[in-house]
C-alpha cells in the first residue's frame, strides 16, 4: 500500500496528509528454503486472489442490492430540515455549524472524518442603495432592496439573518446615469442596440437573469462600456403564468418566484481563492502567497464595474419609467408587463454599492472509508453545503442524499462490507463564491489525486422538482450511469425505472461542461472522470438563489414525499459502488470514441479552407474506439466466467504438493 505524502504549502510548512495508510511490512524469509515458502506462498496467494475477484462481483453484487434497500425518506427529510434552519453563507457562524453538524454526522456513523479550514477572500455588503428618477431633477424613489416574508412563514424570523441582496466581489462605486435595457445581457444583445443606435457607454445596463450566468451578464456590460449593470429576475422567466380568468399566484400559494424574489450570486470569473489563483490557500495564522489587493483589482477576473441584483417588482418599475424605441418583440416580458423599451433615459438610477472583500476562514468536511485491497485509489462523492440562503434545494437537497447515502454504506459495514477503493465523501465550503472549497483541496493535493482518484461524483442539487434523472457526465462513465439507473425505480413513475424515463431525453446523457459546481477542479485541473447528477427540470425551481429556497418550498413543490431524493442517493451511491467495488474499473471507453468523433466533425466543419489534415487524429479515434471495443468484450468474457472456491481451494492443494 501506498503512503500518502504530506502535503506542503508555499511556505515549507507541512499540513496534515490528505489520507493516512500502512507503510507496507518488510519481507520475511532467508535463503533458498526462505524464497522457496515465499514463492510458494506468493502463488498460493495469487490463486485464492484470482478466485476471490471472479467471485467477487456475485458477493459486491449482494451489497450493492441491499444498499438499493435501505433507502430512507425520513431520513433525507430529517437532514435537509436540520440543515435549513438558518440561513448559512460561507464564511458565517451558521455555516460553520453546518459544517459541524455534517462532521458529527459522518463520525456517528464510525466513518474517520475530519475537517480541513482554509483561509480565504469572500466577498459581503456593507451598503447598497438604488433610487429612481423618472428624468433628471425629478424627486428620486428609493427602492427597498428587500425580500418579503409572508403572512405565516415559519422561517420568518430565520429571514433577518438572510445576507442583504448583493453580488458577491462586485466593484463598489456610486453611479448616477440613465438606463439601457439589454434584454438578457449577451453580447449579439449590445450588439443590436449598437445597431440601432443606442449608446450603452456610461450608461446603466439592465439586465434579466436566463441564459447566462451573472458573471457573464455584467462583463458584457462592462464590455459594451455601462458604468454599473442591474439584472434582475423577469416575471415571464420566473413568475409563472396566471391561470385562465385568474390571477398568477406564486410561493407559497404556487412554486413561483414571488415578485419581491431576488437571485444573488457571484460575479468572480474563476474557480478558487481569488488572491491564490492556481495554488492552494492556508489555513487562516499560516502565511501563504497571495496575490495583493491591487493586482486582484485589476484582474479581469473582477468585473470592475458596480452592480446589483433586483426583483421582478423593481425592475419593472424602472421599466416602466423608461423611454426610446420599443425593444423587440422577443425582448419584451410576458403577460401583464408593461411594454419595454430600449432607452437610454429618461429613467435615471443612482446606484450606490459598497463591498467588504475580506479573508475569512471556510471548512471542508470530509469522511473516509478505506479500501481493503487498493486503499490508494479513491472514489469521491461530493456536494457543497454553503448556501446564499437557506438553500433547501441549492445545496442541501444534495447535502441530504448524501448523508443519506453515508448511512446506507455505515449499515453496509456493519454486515461486513468494505470497499475494494477507498470512497471519501466531501462536504464542500464556498463553491456558491467560486467553488472555493473543492478548487482549494484539488490544488493542495493535485499531485496525490491526479495520480489516485478513480472518479469524482458531484450532487450539487440532488431536486429541482418533477422530469426524471438529469446525468452529465465524461463519456467513460455512460454505460455506467445507465446500468446502475436500470436499477432504481422512478419516484414519480414507479413502474418504470430512471434508465427508463432518462432515455425519454436527447441526449440522454449531457456532458460535464464550464464550470458551474464541484466537478469543475477535478475535471478541469487534474482531468479526473466526473459527473454531476440531479432529478427534475431547472425551469421547475424559479426560487433559485433566494429567500424562498427554504424546506418548505421542497415540501411543498420540490420533492413532497422525499422519494426523488431517496431515488438519487440510490443511484448515485450505486454508481460509487460499482466503482469502488468492481475489480476492474467499470469504465467504457467507446461511447468516449464516438463523442470524439462528433467532435472532429465540428473541427472539420470550422477548418473548411484551411490546409489542415484531420487523418491523424481520425486515425487515432478508430485505434481508441477498436481498443477500447477489445478491451469491453474481453471485460464480458471475464466477468462472465466461472471460477469455483472448490476449484481455488484445489490449485492451493496441488501449489502446497509441488512446493
Amino acid at each position: 500500500m501506498a503512503t500518502a505524502a504530506m502535503a506542503t504549502s508555499l511556505d515549507g510548512k507541512q499540513r496534515e496528509p490528505l489520507l493516512h495508510f500502512p507503510t507496507p511490512a518488510a519481507a520475511n524469509g532467508a535463503g533458498a528454503a526462505g524464497r522457496r515458502r515465499f514463492l510458494a506462498f506468493l502463488a498460493v496467494m495469487a490463486a485464492l486472489i484470482a478466485s476471490y475477484h471472479l467471485l467477487e462481483p456475485a458477493n459486491s453484487s449482494r451489497y450493492h442490492a441491499l444498499f438499493l434497500t435501505l433507502g430512507s425518506n425520513a431520513t433525507a427529510a430529517a437532514h435537509l430540515r436540520a440543515l435549513t434552519l438558518r440561513p448559512h453563507v460561507a464564511g458565517t457562524e451558521a455555516n460553520a455549524a453546518a459544517a459541524r453538524y455534517v462532521l458529527h454526522a459522518f463520525s456517528s456513523l464510525s466513518f474517520p472524518a475530519h475537517i480541513t479550514p482554509y483561509s480565504v477572500l469572500l466577498s459581503y455588503p456593507v451598503h447598497r442603495s438604488l433610487t429612481l428618477a423618472a428624468a433628471r431633477g425629478l424627486a428620486a424613489m428609493p427602492f427597498s432592496l428587500v425580500q418579503e416574508t409572508y403572512k405565516g412563514d415559519p422561517y420568518a424570523e430565520a429571514a433577518a439573518e438572510v445576507i442583504p441582496t448583493y453580488f458577491a466581489y462586485s466593484a463598489s462605486g456610486s453611479v448616477v446615469a440613465e438606463v439601457v435595457y439589454a434584454n438578457y445581457g449577451h453580447s449579439e444583445d449590445y450588439a443590436y442596440l449598437a445597431s440601432r443606435g443606442v449608446d450603452v457607454a456610461g450608461k446603466v445596463a439592465l439586465v434579466r437573469y436566463g441564459d447566462i450566468h451573472c458573471e457573464d451578464m455584467v462583463r458584457n456590460a462592462r464590455a459594451a462600456g455601462a458604468a454599473a449593470a442591474i439584472v434582475y429576475t423577469d416575471a415571464k422567466d420566473f413568475g409563472g403564468s396566471a391561470p385562465k380568468g385568474g390571477k398568477r399566484k406564486w410561493f407559497p400559494e404556487a412554486r413561483w418566484l414571488p415578485p419581491t424574489g431576488v437571485q444573488v450570486g457571484t460575479l468572480y470569473y474563476g474557480n478558487g481563492d481569488p488572491t491564490t489563483p492556481l495554488w492552494p490557500s492556508c489555513a487562516a495564522g499560516d502565511d501563504c502567497e497571495r496575490l495583493s489587493a491591487e493586482d486582484l483589482s485589476a484582474s479581469e477576473a473582477m468585473p470592475g464595474i458596480p452592480a446589483l441584483p433586483v426583483s421582478a417588482r423593481d425592475g419593472e418599475t424602472i421599466l416602466k419609467a423608461m423611454g426610446g424605441d420599443v425593444a423587440p418583440p422577443k425582448w419584451q416580458g410576458g403577460e401583464g408587463a408593461p411594454l419595454y423599451r430600449l432607452g437610454p433615459g429618461p429613467a435615471v438610477l443612482n446606484l450606490t454599492y459598497i463591498g467588504n472583500d475580506t479573508l475569512a476562514t471556510i471548512e471542508n468536511v470530509y469522511a473516509v472509508i478505506q479500501g481493503k485491497e487498493e486503499p490508494d485509489r479513491y472514489v469521491i462523492i461530493g456536494n457543497h453545503r454553503d448556501a446564499w440562503t437557506f438553500g433547501a434545494i441549492d445545496p442541501n437537497s444534495g447535502t441530504a442524499a448524501m448523508l443519506e447515502i453515508a448511512e446506507r454504506l455505515s449499515k453496509l459495514q456493519a454486515k461486513g462490507w468494505r470497499p475494494r477503493r477507498t470512497i471519501i465523501l466531501c462536504s464542500w465550503d464556498a463553491e456558491e463564491f467560486a467553488l472555493i472549497g473543492s478548487t482549494e483541496w484539488v490544488e493542495e493535493n493535485m499531485d496525490t489525486l491526479a495520480s489516485r482518484a478513480i472518479a469524482y461524483l458531484n450532487v450539487d442539487i440532488s431536486v429541482f422538482g418533477p422530469g426524471g434523472l438529469r446525468p452529465r457526465a465524461t463519456p467513460q462513465l455512460d454505460e455506467l450511469i445507465k446500468e446502475a439507473s436500470k436499477m432504481v425505480p422512478d419516484p414519480d413513475e414507479p413502474s418504470q425505472t430512471l434508465y427508463d424515463t432518462m432515455m425519454r431525453y436527447h441526449p440522454p446523457i449531457t456532458r460535464v461542461a464550464g464550470a458551474g459546481t464541484d466537478f469543475a477542479a477535478f475535471l478541469q485541473h487534474i482531468g479526473v472522470p466526473s459527473l454531476d447528477m440531479s432529478y427534475g427540470l431547472f425551469n421547475e425551481y424559479p426560487v433559485y438563489h433566494s429567500l424562498y429556497d427554504d424546506y418548505v418550498w421542497v415540501e411543498r413543490f420540490g420533492d413532497p414525499l422525499f422519494q426523488r431524493h431517496v431515488a438519487v442517493a440510490s443511484v448515485w451511491g450505486l454508481i460509487a459502488l460499482k466503482l469502488a467495488d468492481d475489480e476492474i474499473i467499470p469504465f467504457n471507453y467507446i461511447s468516449y470514441a464516438s463523442e470524439l468523433e462528433e467532435c472532429t466533425k465540428d473541427i472539420a466543419d470550422k477548418c473548411k479552407g484551411f490546409p489542415v489534415s484531420l487523418s491523424p487524429l481520425q486515425k487515432s479515434i478508430k485505434q481508441l474506439e477498436s481498443a477500447a471495443t477489445k478491451i469491453h468484450e474481453e471485460k464480458k468474457c471475464r466477468t462472465g466466467g466461472v471460477y469455483t472456491m472448490s476449484a481455488a481451494w484445489g490449485l492451493r492443494e496441488y501449489v502446497q504438493k509441488f512446493c
